[in-house]
């Protein structure tokens, strides 16, 4: 590995055992085996670097989301089928994952302290929202249209952060896979029933 990977690696590890605001430079250097210099060359700053460490991680986890990561046969894309088995993924990979969910939820505390860095979270959120679309409709990301983006994206995020809410607050009362689509599938048919346009 090269000088940028070890930053990126150094960063993450940083980031898993002292969160952002309490990782430094020179942690990231002394983690990575690297310089400070380094660290502006190759990624303009330390926030800058942060950020693509969070990214990182935050991928790594959602790569475990998606049902066709297994190669197995999955539930038909778009089916509520499909939206239980994503969840019930979701909701397994919590254990391992909840240090990565920590450090988000530290970054939306502070994200007025930070308005870089909160600027560089913004612009990925898109990226993760696609990524969501995806795994539930089965349609590439490079497929999907910025107003299925923008609605059943924000969707998926808005769910995906109050899940992670109540399985970081308190995971024995933390709503279920089976819960969350049963849920789902009554509001479906009120809506239904009451001719929805």
């Amino acid at each position: 590995m090269g000088h940028r990977e070890d930053l990126l690696e150094g960063a993450k590890r940083c980031l898993l055992d002292k969160g952002f605001l309490r990782t430094t430079a020179r942690d990231i250097v002394k983690e990575s085996g690297t310089n400070l210099a380094s660290i502006g060359y190759h990624y303009g700053s330390k926030d800058a670097l942060l950020v693509q460490a969070y990214v990182s991680l935050i991928e790594g986890v959602g790569a475990s989301f998606d049902p066709r990561a297994g190669g197995e046969v999955t539930e038909p894309p778009g089916s509520l089928e499909r939206f239980q088995e994503v969840w019930a993924n979701i909701i397994r990979s919590v254990p391992e994952s909840r240090a990565i969910w920590l450090l988000s939820f530290e970054l939306i505390f502070q994200g007025d302290r930070l308005a870089e860095v909160r600027k560089l979270l913004a612009e990925a959120q898109e990226e993760g929202r696609s990524g969501l679309v995806a795994m539930f409709s089965g349609v590439p990301e490079t497929d999907l249209d910025k107003a299925t983006v923008d609605s059943e994206g924000r969707f998926y995020q808005t769910l995906l952060n109050g899940l992670m809410v109540q399985w970081l607050f308190d995971p024995d009362s933390a709503t279920g896979a089976d819960q969350l689509t049963e849920g789902l599938r009554r509001v479906l048919k009120a809506a239904d029933s009451q001719g929805s346009p």
